[in-house]
């Protein structure tokens, strides 16, 4: 269990590192109406793929069988996001609003994604990664 543990934890801070990093760039390529926003979006799709990708193979090892299983797979998962999405984007945009700066907007997008990365893994073991 510390294995999957100590992976788990490293793959979702590579996860936050490409989501911040996406949204860093975003920002610096769009600063027009909405820019956070969109930065934010950008950020969460990014990390999206990128942490399904790892969580399949080397955290859950699950094999698909085929395209379409794993079409549907990715479609379970990215449900389950939707839960742990909105409370990262809650704690960043709060810290967003309260703070008025990019470093403590993207200090709250660590801390949601943490608690969103936790309650993720949970929901991915009993209702995603499943064997039927």
């Amino acid at each position: 269990m510390f294995k999957i543990t100590f992976f788990y934890i490293l793959f979702a801070m590579f996860s936050t590192g490409l989501n911040i990093l996406c949204q860093e760039i975003s920002i610096r390529l769009y600063s027009g109406p909405y820019d956070i926003a969109v930065s934010i979006f950008v950020g969460t799709v990014s990390g999206l793929f990128f942490k399904y990708v790892l969580d399949k193979k080397y955290i859950f090892n699950y094999q698909t069988d085929n395209i379409k299983h794993d079409s549907r797979l990715f479609v379970i998962y990215t449900l389950m996001s939707v839960f742990t999405t909105l409370i990262f984007w809650g704690v960043e945009f709060s810290f967003h609003f309260v703070f008025q700066t990019k470093e403590m907007r993207y200090i709250g997008a660590m801390i949601g994604l943490a608690i969103g990365y936790t309650v993720k893994y949970m929901l991915d073991k009993k209702y995603v990664f499943i064997r039927e």
